[in-house]
């Protein structure tokens, strides 16, 4: 046998050695969408706390758990996105006059009322930051389920402490001048039709891997709410009035001046800018 025969031989067997190794390797899962810079963010303090909810019991006064209000000063059972719309905030943002609410939340039997919120808007991870829409006037969303049967997903619902991006399904211990916050994240794809649904929920959904479904086939930008309580230390002892503290949620009644939503979406989630101060 010559030598160059003998050499291609090995190197076949050298090839084929390595193919066999490769397919006993561990395969890497894609990596997950990273989350896109673009975004833009809105401080708005607490204004009252009020067993109202304009979405699920509209002109029911009284009829639901306590909820605490952020945002708009106005909102009560009755109200609707063209009643507040000429109303005042207390966001810093002046035209942003929706309403932002959640459950109350207490230690035992005290409330701990909430300092302020900060409204985050931007593309949910993996979409297009040109794809996003401004949300129509008078949307209504619920973030988070108050009837989940176990903990939420914290991409959805989460606790923190001050400004670590760390959160967990309840909360937990927070350290001196870090305090307790409550994080949801509402849905960022609509039908293009409703602004809202018998059940509240079906006229929207979340995208996956950066594509809304076809049901739900307009992109709008992804809110994140973010609460700030003046607590810290042991979390023993709280819940929400809504129950315990796993039925955390939110409801957003969008009032926003249509075209000042529409100038903060193409000029800061669109160019993948970051605009605003968060309140923490």
């Amino acid at each position: 046998m010559s030598r160059s025969v003998a050499a291609a031989g090995a190197l076949g067997a050298l090839l084929a050695a390595a193919c066999a190794a490769a397919l006993l390797l561990p395969r890497t899962a894609p990596a997950a969408a990273a989350p896109n810079p673009g975004r833009f963010v809105v401080e708005c303090t607490y204004s009252h706390s009020a067993a109202d909810d304009p979405i699920v019991f509209p002109g029911e006064p009284g009829a639901s758990h306590l909820h605490d209000f952020f945002g708009n000063v106005a909102v009560d059972a009755f109200s609707t996105a063209d009643s507040i719309a000429a109303t005042d905030t207390t966001c810093a943002q002046r035209q942003d006059r929706a309403s932002y609410w959640a459950p109350a939340l207490f230690r035992g039997d005290e409330q701990v009322v909430p300092v302020s919120s900060d409204a985050y808007y931007r593309a949910a991870p993996g979409v297009d930051p040109a794809a996003v829409q401004p949300y129509p006037f008078g949307l209504m969303m619920i973030g988070g389920d108050h009837r989940a049967p176990g903990f939420q997903d914290t991409d959805v619902v989460g606790w923190g402490c001050g400004r670590n991006p760390r959160l967990t399904a309840t909360p937990h211990t927070c350290g001196p001048g870090s305090p307790l916050t409550m994080h949801v994240r509402f849905q960022d794809c609509w039908n293009g039709v409703d602004l809202d649904s018998p059940d509240h929920r079906s006229h929207v959904a979340r995208s996956e891997g950066g594509t809304c479904p076809d049901s739900h086939p307009v992109h709008i930008p992804q809110l994140e709410f973010v609460i700030v309580y003046p607590f810290s230390g042991d979390p023993s002892g709280l819940r929400l009035d809504s129950g315990p503290t796993s039925t955390a949620h939110a409801d957003f009644l969008n009032a926003w001046e249509p075209e000042k939503l529409a100038n903060e979406i193409d000029h800061c989630i669109e160019l993948d800018a970051i605009c605003g101060v968060p309140s923490i």
